[in-house]
């Protein structure tokens, strides 16, 4: 049996020769030119607005909820309306969303939390949101992030899960633990942006099923954890 070949020098540099800092540096760098303008993609005119959306978008498309919202916010303006929302009204807008039952009490849930508790008004810190219904760490991220500009975190969802798996900037399994790697490695001004940019590249790059390797801006940096060789590497 031939010996086993090890790695050559050239591989074995650009394996090890940044640091996970850099790593996320270079990373940051390549995004912003990829996407210079980074936004939440869901569409909404109020922090009421969003944190709805928000909840509405667990395991659904943010195309799909944004296709639901209007006729929700037509019909539930502010959360004293939803509030007093007819469950089975609720369900039947927010259907097409998946798990449109426990959906649907969240949102009402959450609306009468904050009608009850907060005098209508979405709180502006990560305790008090995360004591809404339906509404978890990720979400409270999205909002305080997205419409007050508060880096109270770094919003984990599947493509920010899996792409800096990939790129070796985590190797820990949970959002939670994921979440506070990448709050380490990446500067506070960076948490916000960072997120948004990593789901546009994992719509337009880095897709799960049939990733774009060849054509993706940040193969330089990837360690490409769990995914088969390139041709011709």
């Amino acid at each position: 049996m031939p010996p086993k070949r090890s790695a050559t020098p050239a591989a074995k540099k650009h394996k090890t020769s940044l640091r996970p800092a850099e790593r996320a540096a270079r990373v940051v760098e390549l995004l912003k030119q990829e996407f210079p303008v980074a936004e939440c993609a869901l569409q909404h005119d109020s922090p009421y607005q969003l944190l709805a959306a928000t909840i509405l978008s667990a395991q659904c498309t943010d195309e799909r909820v944004n296709k639901v919202t209007p006729a929700l916010f037509k019909a539930y303006p502010t959360p004293f309306e939803l509030a007093e929302a007819p469950q089975e009204d609720v369900e039947e807008i927010v259907r097409s969303t998946g798990f449109f039952r426990a959906k649907a009490e969240n949102l009402r849930g959450m609306a009468r939390k904050v009608v009850d508790d907060f005098a209508g008004e979405i709180p502006t810190n990560l305790d008090d949101l995360v004591s809404l219904p339906g509404v978890g760490r990720k979400t409270a991220n999205v909002l305080l992030g997205t419409w007050y500009g508060i880096a109270s975190g770094v919003v984990v969802d599947t493509h920010v899960k899996r792409i800096t798996t990939l790129i070796g900037l985590t190797k820990s399994n949970t959002p939670e633990a994921i979440e506070r790697d990448l709050m380490k490695l990446l500067p506070e001004e960076e948490w916000v942006e960072f997120s948004h940019r990593i789901i546009y590249h994992g719509r337009k790059t880095c897709i799960a099923r049939r990733p774009k390797c060849e054509a993706c801006g940040l193969i330089s940096v990837c360690q490409r954890k769990g995914l088969p060789k390139l041709p011709g590497k």
